[in-house]
């Protein structure tokens, strides 16, 4: 006997356009009972702010054939077959291989992607338009064990302080898990690796001011009960959830942007879900509507880049994946590093 199989109806950029969905009552978050039909009918609903967020830019899938409860495996590239309405940008990864990348460019591609099974949306920090030049500086505030949400939500008007002081306007979204994402426009003036110096010249700033609350500290035995300023998430080809993605939680939780006065009255994150956000947006807007009106510069951070250069703050370590990065620390955690095999200046 055939799948079932059911048809939704979407707005295009040149009339209504059609998605087949199979299996629309396959159940992908079994505590909650929320189904393929109804996720693609969210995004279908929160089309606007999720495009806004994630559209125009490579995007890499989060897949789950058999429900957030079963194995996951990421897509990066269109598959043969796809639709013409899902578009692809050919992107260069940290590796320097080349190969093209999914984009949205309307809502109907996000929809036949959770027809491939997709639950987790993950958007580049740059626009197909120049996907080598970052218009998002984005700071990840992952909270270590002992720690939870409420001690990013303490940490993160600080980090806003901080980016005010260099000259930027901070957004904020929960990850939809236990974390909080800042994300600051910015003019696509510099490539990711000076993105990524300037993440972590803010990130030692806050370090400095909150030594107890914050570390930069890449290797886990280092890092303690406090929130870690992942600065590796600014390089090429390293995504977060994007705004309005759900997470693979048995919740349904979603990545959720929020209000500065919202963090500060104080949010349960676990109540913005794929069933809680349509209602919400529909009572508050987004949030991040303007996010990309008003970019700003990352001089000032360079400057405090290159002044903790010049004071014997160096790199730090890139992920396992990455190629030898100029500068680099040993990648080696720091309790086995054999002094004699490591010189110091080495670090």
């Amino acid at each position: 006997m055939a799948s079932p199989r059911i048809t939704l109806t979407m707005p295009g950029p040149d009339g209504d356009r059609e998605v087949s969905v199979s299996n629309p009552d396959r159940v992908l978050w079994p505590e909650v009972g929320i189904t393929k039909r109804e996720l693609a009918e969210y995004l279908i609903t929160i089309a606007e702010p999720f495009l806004a967020s994630n559209g125009n830019r490579p995007v890499s899938l989060e897949r789950f054939p058999e429900g957030v409860d079963g194995e996951r495996f990421y897509s990066k590239n269109p598959p043969k077959g796809a639709p013409a309405f899902v578009e692809s940008r050919t992107v260069t990864y940290n590796s320097g291989r080349r190969h093209p990348q999914i984009v949205f460019t309307e809502i109907a591609a996000a929809v036949w992607a959770v027809q491939m099974n997709t639950i987790v949306f993950h958007p580049w920090a740059s626009l197909i338009s120049n996907t080598d030049n970052p218009v998002e500086l984005r700071i990840d505030l992952d909270p270590q064990p002992g720690t939870d949400f409420a001690d990013a939500a303490a940490v993160a008007p600080a980090m806003r302080d901080v980016l005010a002081e260099a000259g930027l306007t901070a957004f904020l979204k929960t990850s939809g898990n236990r974390g909080i994402h800042i994300f600051c426009p910015i003019k696509p003036e510099w490539e990711f690796l000076d993105v990524r110096h300037a993440v972590i010249a803010a990130g030692r700033e806050l370090e400095r001011r909150m030594p107890d609350k914050v570390t930069m500290n890449w290797w886990k035995e280092e890092r303690g009960e406090r929130i870690f300023i992942d600065f590796n998430q600014a390089n090429r080809d390293r995504t977060m959830a994007g705004a309005y993605s759900p997470r693979a939680l048995p919740h349904a939780s979603v990545s959720t942007p929020l209000t500065w006065d919202e963090l500060e009255a104080g949010v349960d994150p676990a109540s913005f879900t794929v069933r809680s956000i349509p209602q919400r947006l529909a009572d508050i807007g987004d949030p991040w509507a303007d996010l990309l009106a008003k970019p700003g510069r990352i001089d000032t951070l360079l400057e405090w880049w290159q002044r903790d250069l010049d004071d014997g703050l160096g790199e730090l370590p890139f992920p396992p994946d990455f190629p030898k990065m100029p500068g680099e620390p040993p990648r080696v955690q720091p309790s086995r590093i054999n002094p004699e095999n490591w010189p110091k200046e080495e670090g």
